[in-house]
């Protein structure tokens, strides 16, 4: 069966650009009669809060975008005590991710990493073959003797050390997508010296426990995919369908941020917009409607079709509201 996720990151509240992916997530599935999961990815203790979760799930019933509870498959047992409320949490996800950890361990794909900020900048400088800021596997090269001196001395990140390989995919909006692993993408973070697990693992590895065929998000996590399709298969998950969507940008050429607080729903909805001109002016912007007209949600269903969804990021103004 069709299983999509939204996957958002409760760090700060949802602004217009998380809602358009969220709309096309929710568009594209439920168009096909498929189930949606909800995921909250809030990993990062530093920046993810209660209230932003809280404050995101009101959000999207505002907007009129339901979701299917999230029930864990037999296999992953773990997922049980994860789950709240039909809804999946990273945070709760540890033990998980560290078996996906050992896992990889065993098929001797993991390194320890020692860097520091100023020798990640300089192992990431450009070098022959790679592209600008591809680790150059500073860490990967230690000796054991070496490994087991520092590992007494400090906690190591983990690294996945990555194959020779050329990673192929069709994104359903970007089209065909090719990249060299070792050259391109280059051994990447799998869990910080902090002992929190990265966004690659842990998303990849939801992805794939949950059987979810289908991924929609931004095309700034593009770039990412194939380094999680080479994890997939490396783990033995099944890979999704991916469409990756155009990113809204502000008037100056700036990605709406959380952080900036940049046309939050909550800030909108404070002003006295309608869910109906929010959703109206995304299925606009996203290719789906000739203009910017009220609509509810469910109305766009019956015509919703990829083939409409523009592939280039998209301008907003404050005028279109």
């Amino acid at each position: 069966m069709l299983t999509g996720r939204f996957a958002p990151s409760p760090s700060g509240h949802m602004h217009l650009g998380n809602a358009f992916s969220a709309l096309l997530c929710w568009l594209s599935v439920r168009s096909r009669g498929g189930r949606l999961l909800l995921r909250m990815e809030d990993l990062d203790p530093a920046r993810c809060r209660p209230e932003y979760a809280r404050a995101l799930l009101d959000d999207l019933a505002w907007l009129g975008l339901d979701w299917d509870e999230y029930v864990p498959p037999a296999r992953d047992t773990e997922a049980q005590g994860a789950t709240e409320g039909g809804i999946l949490y990273q945070s709760r996800r540890s033990a998980f991710y560290a078996a996906q950890l050992t896992r990889l361990k065993a098929q001797g794909l993991l390194y320890p990493c020692f860097c520091t900020r100023a020798q990640l900048h300089a192992a990431s400088a450009p070098q022959a073959g790679a592209a600008p800021g591809v680790y150059n596997g500073r860490c990967r090269r230690l000796a054991a003797r070496q490994v087991a001196a520092m590992l007494a001395q400090r906690p190591a990140a983990v690294r996945a050390a990555v194959p020779d390989e050329v990673i192929s995919f069709c994104d359903g909006v970007q089209g065909p997508v090719r990249q060299h692993l070792a050259t391109e993408c280059g051994d990447f973070l799998l869990c910080r010296s902090d002992g929190v697990h990265a966004y690659q693992l842990a998303a990849t590895a939801d992805d794939g426990a949950a059987g979810i065929t289908e991924v929609v998000r931004g095309r700034d996590l593009l770039d990412s995919t194939p380094r999680q399709i080479w994890l997939l298969r490396t783990l033995g998950y099944a890979v999704p369908q991916y469409y990756h969507v155009p990113l809204l940008l502000a008037a100056d050429g700036r990605r709406l941020s959380k952080r900036e607080g940049d046309l939050s729903l909550c800030a909108l909805r404070g002003r006295g917009v309608q869910p109906q001109a929010i959703v109206g002016l995304l299925a606009h912007l996203a290719g789906l409607c000739p203009t910017p007209a009220p609509v509810a949600a469910r109305q766009l269903l019956p015509s919703f079709d990829w083939s409409r969804v523009h592939k280039e990021n998209r301008v907003f103004t404050e005028g279109l509201l």
